[in-house]
């Protein structure tokens, strides 16, 4: 048996409109084995719903929970709590493929693993920027940071948007960018 093959389903043991749901715990264990780089640690529970329809599967995934990733700002550990609510439609064909949100595995077959699926829909739920909490950031990493930045990572955050750019229009504009515009103002 494989290291995954408790995450393998049958769709061809379901019989026309059953509703069958699994329930998965994604520990340290398995992000393990998953052996990604974006994720080494965790704990997040998958409610998984199959629902047998007209020639199809309609696979409903529930994901809640919490991963440890890297602090973007000092780097150490921190929890990130994830949730997400996803949907995919496996239906049988010749050979496996994946389009959007429909995957086709092969009839003579019969099974689909759904170990990377739920990997993946943990990983899209980890927001772009991961930083801990106001004051919780590696005390000793801030500092050398701070005596390297013009301006502090507290300020940082605190920038408006709209700032930014009355910022951009006070600065003044190296020349070499203007041969640039020149450029494409020509085409």
């Amino acid at each position: 048996m494989g290291k995954f093959a408790k995450y393998e389903i049958d769709l061809k043991a379901l019989q026309p409109g059953a509703v069958v749901a699994y329930d998965y715990e994604l520990d340290n264990a398995f992000f393990e084995a998953i052996d990604s780089a974006e994720v080494q640690r965790g704990n997040v529970k998958v409610r998984l719903v199959v629902k047998k329809t007209a020639g199809a599967f309609e696979l409903d995934f529930q994901t809640d929970g919490t991963v440890i990733v890297p602090c973007d700002r000092c780097l150490d550990d921190m929890e990130q709590p994830v949730t997400s609510r996803d949907q995919l439609m496996v239906k049988f064909g010749e050979e496996y493929g994946e389009v959007d949100d429909l995957i086709i595995v092969p009839e003579e077959e019969g099974t689909i693993n759904v170990a990377w699926l739920m990997f993946e829909f943990v990983v899209l739920a980890i927001p772009m920027k991961h930083v801990h909490a106001p004051g919780r950031c590696n005390k000793e990493m801030t500092r050398k940071l701070n005596a390297h930045l013009s301006t502090t990572a507290d300020d940082e955050d605190d920038t408006d948007v709209d700032e930014e750019l009355d910022d951009d229009a006070e600065r003044p504009i190296d020349p070499r960018w203007n041969e640039l515009k020149k450029i494409i103002d020509n085409n």
